[in-house]
């Protein structure tokens, strides 16, 4: 279970951090080019709103390298926090496995078949023309 106060503590230690540079929250955007909901997010403890554990991990690294901090420790000291949620298990529902038609499968054969259509009726009437000039 996530310890609520272990991330507000680090969240707080990163926007301390960010004041004390005196930065806002945009130039750190800009900066590391992290959005600045998912930066307010990290220094609110909130890393449910962030997209996942895994870009939870990244963007506190890389908020911490900008802030001149050492993300890899946060990490460390902190693995309940930013590990993937238990693997819920999945089941199918009936049907979902069956093979679907396409509508438009059918259909296929038409074009080809108006191209041999074409293709021998071109072949004809250079027959007929040959044998009206007497070429053959």
């Amino acid at each position: 279970m996530i310890n609520k106060n272990e991330m507000k503590s680090i969240g707080e230690t990163f926007k301390q951090r960010r004041i004390e540079k005196n930065i806002s929250l945009k130039e750190a955007e800009n900066a590391t080019s992290i959005r600045a909901s998912y930066l307010h997010s990290i220094e609110e403890g909130d890393v449910n709103k962030l997209i996942s554990p895994v870009y939870a991990q990244g963007f506190v690294r890389q908020y911490a390298a900008f802030l001149g901090l050492d993300g890899e420790q946060v990490i460390k000291d902190n693995p309940k926090i930013f590990s993937p949620p238990d693997a819920q298990e999945f089941s199918y529902g009936i049907g979902t496995l069956e093979v679907r038609g396409n509508p438009g499968a059918g259909v296929k054969w038409v074009p080809n078949a108006v191209w041999v259509i074409a293709s021998v009726g071109v072949l004809f009437l250079a027959w007929y023309f040959a044998r009206m000039l007497e070429l053959i």
